[in-house]
């Protein structure tokens, strides 16, 4: 799918951002591919494939390029020059490259290796940064990145045919019960998760609900068909209305609160077409 013209000035806005962080492509000059949300790198590079951007737009091609440049042997990548390297880095950029069409590339599949590899034991994934200080809570995974993972997962090999991917999905849906908050970044389920927030960007109800309709394992969990119960509840005559976005994209047309969005409803309609309702 091409840009629709109605959204031509949302992909003007986006691209007005570009040079913002100090460099070409929504990078800083040292190439830090995260600095600057939600004009960040990968998150401009995620509207423009959101409003209808083709992967193979010249522009997306630089982007992939920049993004592999970033790649390690063994399968992370590095998304700034200095620091460790998180599994939530990595994850975030598996999943843009995903929705870009490499998904067989032969690095990624190093990466989805990798991956499997340095699940923790809940079956989710997570780091060793305790930004928020240590407690029982942050010897669990990570939901969000974990959610992100299984959107990387759904365009692999692997997608609903490894018992390891079954066990993320079980992560997230015990945390749809516990609702507390999980990990060392302490995702919880409370007020602001269970707002439709429009595009995707944070762990909350509507990418919950659409990332796990991928996944059997998921689909008719009574767990999860409670989360979609309650993202249909929020519907306004069959559309999804949007009620939170970050404020720096407020004046973007294809995300503005309080308004129905043709493209997030049409996220929902894939989510209803996952599980074979028309």
């Amino acid at each position: 799918m091409a840009v629709d013209k109605q959204y031509a000035s949302d992909v003007e806005a986006i691209m007005s951002h570009r040079y913002d962080n100090g460099a070409d492509l929504w990078t800083t000059p040292d190439k830090r591919l995260l600095k600057g949300a939600p004009f960040s790198f990968l998150e401009s590079v995620l509207l423009l494939l959101e409003l209808g951007t083709e992967p193979d737009d010249p522009l997306l091609g630089e982007a992939a390029n920049l993004i592999f440049s970033t790649w390690r042997e063994d399968g992370r990548f590095k998304l700034s020059p200095q620091g460790a390297i998180y599994p939530c880095q990595t994850i975030h950029a598996a999943d843009v490259l995903c929705r870009m069409g490499y998904a067989s590339n032969v690095r990624l599949q190093k990466t989805f290796e990798h991956l499997l590899n340095t699940q923790h034991t809940d079956g989710g994934w997570r780091c060793s940064k305790f930004s928020f200080g240590r407690g029982p809570e942050t010897e669990f995974s990570n939901p969000f990145p974990t959610l992100t993972a299984l959107n990387a997962f759904r365009f692999s090999s692997y997608f609903n045919k490894e018992p390891r991917l079954d066990k993320a999905v079980d992560f997230l849906l015990e945390h749809w019960t516990t609702r507390k908050p999980l990990g060392p970044c302490h995702y919880g389920i409370g007020t602001l998760f269970m707002q439709v927030e429009y595009p995707f960007r944070n762990y909350n109800l509507f990418v919950y609900v659409y990332v796990l309709s991928f996944y059997e394992r998921a689909k008719y969990d009574v767990r999860f068909l409670e989360a979609l119960e309650t993202l249909k509840s929020r519907l306004v005559n069959g559309q999804i209305v949007v009620e939170r976005v970050v404020p720096k994209l407020a004046g973007l047309s294809f995300c503005k609160k309080g308004r129905p969005s043709a493209l997030a409803t049409t996220r929902y309609n894939e989510i209803i077409n996952n599980l074979g309702k028309q």
